[in-house]
């Protein structure tokens, strides 16, 4: 029993104002790429010796933190609640997307954990009822049940599927080893609304994205990790029709027209990627 959650990235990211409970309202277009981990489970033998009813083993990537706390775990332990009947699991999640790069792995991982386990025994969870308990895992998680091109609102939880194709479009990842914790990039957040919506600009031409399309983050962001700056605008001077960091970062992108996979040398000691849009 295996799934492949996806990546996504940010086409426009606006922090239109601060909520009383301390979140942030945003307005953004999450946009799906073809990058991926892949999660198997499989069914832990009764007398199997662990403490665990889903025993988690993370590879390739090196993520921090107890595995237990894991957002696939969680998403286990979520169903559990309401289907006791779940068997224990041991599941195994290899990584492939790149951690703290706004391209929301994690959130792929637990909604993909509760995709398949919803197929894989049976629970008959309609797709609503799925992004209802994907909703309880993080602000994102819907997203990756759909994992369609969808205008997000609120703290990013309130969907609204779009049609917009970037199928003409190769897309290079750039990550370089900067943490940017989501928490500092809110704290120096001024909160506003753009004089017009992401989703307007979106469904442009994507030769008119680079003198519209914001990302809110990028000014505060750059401002403490110029790094980051200088990889945009390398992206741009490489030929990029639209260069982006996605989400609070440290993922920057460029979306080129044609194949750039031979520009990845370009960023040497860095995490690079180059994939056809779909």
């Amino acid at each position: 029993m295996i799934v492949f959650p996806n990546a996504k990235i940010n086409l426009g990211l606006n922090v239109v104002e601060r909520r009383p409970d301390g979140y942030h309202n945003l307005e953004t277009v999450f946009f799906p790429v073809p990058l991926c981990d892949a999660l198997e489970v499989t069914v832990m033998d009764e007398q199997f010796p662990s403490d665990y009813d889903c025993d988690l083993k993370v590879t390739n990537i090196q993520i921090e933190g107890d595995e237990q706390r894991n957002l696939v775990v969680r998403a286990y332990q979520l169903l559990k609640q309401d289907f006791p009947s779940l068997p224990r699991l041991h599941a195994h999640l290899w990584k492939g997307i790149p951690t703290q790069a706004g391209m929301g792995g994690g959130s792929s991982d637990c909604s993909g954990m509760l995709t398949l386990l919803n197929s894989a025994f049976r629970l008959e969870l309609s797709q609503q009822s799925l992004i209802d308990y994907a909703a309880k895992l993080g602000a994102d998680c819907p997203f990756f049940i759909l994992s369609a091109p969808a205008y997000a609102e609120g703290i990013g939880e309130k969907l609204t599927p779009i049609k917009r194709s970037l199928s003409d479009y190769y897309i290079l990842i750039v990550r370089p080893d900067i943490p940017v914790p989501t928490k500092e990039a809110f704290a120096l957040i001024k909160p506003h609304r753009p004089k017009k919506n992401c989703l307007e600009i979106v469904m442009q031409p994507v030769e008119t994205w680079r003198d519209e399309l914001v990302n809110d983050f990028e000014e505060s962001v750059f401002a403490q990790h110029p790094e980051l700056a200088d990889i945009k605008q390398r992206l741009y001077d490489l030929g990029a029709t639209y260069a982006s960091m996605s989400g609070s970062g440290s993922a920057l992108f460029g979306l080129f027209g044609n194949d750039c996979s031979d520009l990845e040398s370009e960023f040497k000691g860095m995490y690079t990627r180059t994939l056809r849009m779909q």
